[in-house]
């Protein structure tokens, strides 16, 4: 299968450890004439978008996520436009695609996180003491250092300023995926232990791209993600195998020295496609000029 990046959705998200650079490299190697595809850990959906199946189910453990991606999906551009516009305007936020940057007297390159901090974390505490829908929270994001989704202990939104605002980029984005009017996926909020598999057939397929073991991120961070939890999903995956159920699995067999032994030696019984990664994005991924510096696979049993 060629695949057109031209054709391909981003996510509006800016979600750690996201696959779209990747597609082009995985989208290849899923089956053909998938009817319900599972996305166990689907993040900002770069992979659900962009999947070719007559049902997609997407999973995160992370609700707020789920609801914004579904609440995103199932609305029309200028509506959500209209409601972003509202809070910016309600907290006094910059709007550089209307005013430019003059008006707030900076430069592009300088950025407006000095004229929107105070209004930021006046947004981002009101949002962590209980206003927590999704175009509040999808707001934030757009003013929160690069976009990032992360939480603290006590579950509250901890991401700094950003110093860009919704500018005619992040629209683009969000209007791309819009317009592709997908209305196929089902949301889920569970636990990938708890997401119910026992219905799927072999004409099904399951895509696990779970937190790495082995790299430094914030959503495995706190013992977020241990080799308890790897041990319980390649049993998961073992199981669905066991079903005659086809699956692949993202991760990385080593990072920076580490190695992942775990996940070596469960992979021996299935096929290791290695692939080029590449995350400008990711703030796990620090800047090293070795092409060894991480092997990133993806593992099917097919």
């Amino acid at each position: 299968m060629v695949i057109n990046k031209d054709e391909l959705i981003k996510s509006p998200l800016n979600y750690t450890g996201g696959k779209f650079k990747l597609l082009p490299q995985i989208l290849p190697l899923f089956p053909d004439n998938i009817n319900t595809f599972i996305d166990l850990f689907a993040g900002g959906l770069d992979v659900s978008l962009n999947v070719k199946a007559n049902k997609i189910i997407a999973n995160d453990i992370v609700s707020e996520v789920m609801e914004l991606m579904e609440y995103l999906i199932n609305n029309k551009y200028e509506d959500i436009i209209k409601e972003v516009t509202s809070i910016i305007r309600e907290y006094n936020l910059s709007e550089t695609n209307i005013n430019g940057y003059a008006y707030y007297n900076t430069t592009s390159n300088k950025g407006v996180g000095n004229f929107n901090k105070k209004s930021y974390l006046k947004l981002r505490d009101k949002y962590n003491k209980g206003r927590r829908n999704p175009m509040f929270f999808y707001t934030m994001i757009i003013f929160s250092f690069n976009n990032m989704i992360r939480f603290n202990n006590e579950h509250n939104f901890n991401v700094a300023v950003n110093k860009r605002d919704f500018n005619n980029n992040l629209r683009m984005k969000l209007k791309k995926m819009l317009d592709k009017n997908i209305k196929n996926i089902r949301f889920f909020n569970r636990s990938f232990e708890d997401l119910k598999i026992d219905t799927l057939n072999s004409n099904d397929f399951v895509y696990a791209d779970p937190p790495y073991l082995i790299t430094t991120a914030n959503y495995n961070e706190n013992d977020g993600w241990n080799e308890e939890l790897e041990y319980k999903l390649l049993d998961k995956l073992n199981y669905l195998n066991k079903k005659g159920i086809k699956f692949a699995l993202s991760n990385v067999l080593e990072h920076k020295g580490k190695s992942n032994d775990i996940l070596k030696e469960w992979s021996k019984t299935y096929n290791i496609h290695y692939l080029n990664h590449n995350y400008g994005n990711c703030n796990y991924q620090t800047k090293d000029k070795s092409k060894n510096s991480s092997v990133e696979v993806l593992i099917t049993n097919y």
